[in-house]
């Protein structure tokens, strides 16, 4: 550094470049400090999460009243108890919590598509819709098969393929995921997000980045769904005949299409294994990463409860079963906790926009974010200290060089 004393336009020039980079440097890690108080203020000023301010809880909140006691013990990640008539959430946990849907989703499909597609039209379903993963009702592409056909299959029995076939008579994959997500907004279900017409998650690539919903949005899309005669006919079913080719004895006999039965996988409707009182539809779902998740309407002396629970640690109809006997019980009497917004006051309710990287309860995404933010300061700052290590070395070769011709 001896070079730099000699005279004051060598200390000028030693100055200015020892400086510029440290500047660089602290430019670039900037953000790093002004992270944290960005994120404090985005929180303080996020609205309410839709339903009401108590609904923005991790944990369980529940209306009380003399006489009622505590909601049910239900191992669930998230759960809510609503009166369907009137839209007061009566009690919830974790409501707003994003968890993977699994086949619950279809109840977003049907919702969608019950209303944009003619019952009676005749589909031809693709090899990739036939050869979909995991639970099926059999098609083949050498059938047409009736929209109102396919919907039985889809809410009776959970069929994945026959959701595809919808999606591809409905315009394609991208089109159905799109209107689907847009439905999803329009009833206020801002903590959905569609990235299949089935529910399959890891099968399809999907995480709950991609794919995802809440027990709060699960009451409302059904809710919603069963406001539809078409859609509640069919959540309703319990044993349809399903078409298919004919066997060499159906064709012996003249008959150009064949069949088989195909029976519901609701377990609480009537007649069925755990058969619940006044039970209206609900829909199951189950994937490995999502664990069983539920949705269900019951009616009783002339009330309808409707009831979501998500991840749960076994087949849900007993949960569910809880759920709704304390609901019967509590409606009318507790103070509730937070309402189902109806569609008309979306744009009177806070927002939580859906995307591919939610906001909480994906509490990671901020600390990610933050890893970035230091990262890239410290990259910056390496790349400053790289600079002024080679333009030094530079000058000192220059006054070396200098020192030997005698200047």
């Amino acid at each position: 550094m001896r070079p730099q004393r000699r005279g004051p336009s060598g200390v000028r020039h030693g100055l200015t470049v020892f400086t510029v980079p440290i500047a660089a440097a602290s430019l670039a890690a900037a953000p790093a400090f002004v992270a944290a108080p960005a994120a404090a203020r985005t929180r303080a000023t996020a609205p309410e999460p839709v339903g009401g301010p108590q609904l923005a809880t991790r944990g369980i909140v529940a209306g009380k009243a003399p006489g009622v006691p505590a909601p049910p013990r239900i191992k669930a990640a998230s759960y809510l108890i609503a009166d369907a008539d009137t839209g007061q959430v009566l009690a919830a946990k974790d409501p707003h919590g994003r968890y993977l849907p699994a086949s619950t989703l279809k109840t977003l499909t049907a919702l969608t598509l019950v209303p944009k597609l003619d019952p009676n039209q005749l589909v031809r379903p693709s090899q990739k819709a036939c050869d979909v993963e995991g639970t099926k009702v059999g098609l083949t592409p050498k059938m047409r098969y009736k929209i109102s056909d396919l919907f039985h299959a889809l809410l009776m029995m959970s069929a994945n393929d026959a959701a595809v076939t919808l999606a591809e008579a409905a315009g394609g994959m991208k089109k159905t995921l799109g209107a689907m997500n847009a439905e999803a907004k329009r009833i206020n279900a801002h903590d959905t997000l569609a990235g299949s017409p089935n529910g399959l998650d890891k099968d399809l690539g999907l995480s709950v980045r991609t794919q995802h919903t809440s027990a709060y949005d699960l009451a409302l899309i059904l809710r919603e769904g069963m406001k539809n005669p078409q859609y509640r006919a069919y959540m309703q079913a319990i044993d349809h005949k399903f078409p298919a080719p004919p066997t060499k004895k159906e064709r012996k006999k003249g008959k150009k299409v064949g069949g088989y039965p195909i029976h519901t996988h609701n377990r609480m409707l009537p007649g069925e294994r755990h058969a619940y009182p006044g039970m209206l539809g609900g829909k199951n779902g189950y994937t490995i990463a999502a664990r069983q998740t539920f949705v269900a309407e019951a009616r009783r002396g002339g009330h309808t409860i409707v009831i979501s629970l998500m991840r749960a640690d076994q087949q849900p109809s007993a949960y569910a079963a809880k759920l709704l006997d304390w609901g019967f019980a509590a409606r009318g009497k507790v103070q509730p906790v937070g309402t189902l917004v109806p569609p008309e006051q979306a744009e009177k309710t806070g927002k939580r926009d859906s995307g591919v990287l939610p906001d909480a309860p994906l509490a990671s995404d901020d600390s990610s974010r933050r890893r970035l933010l230091v990262g890239g300061g410290a990259v910056g700052a390496l790349l400053a200290i790289t600079a002024l290590f080679v333009v030094l070395r530079r000058r000192r070769r220059l006054e070396t060089a200098r020192q030997g011709t005698g200047r």
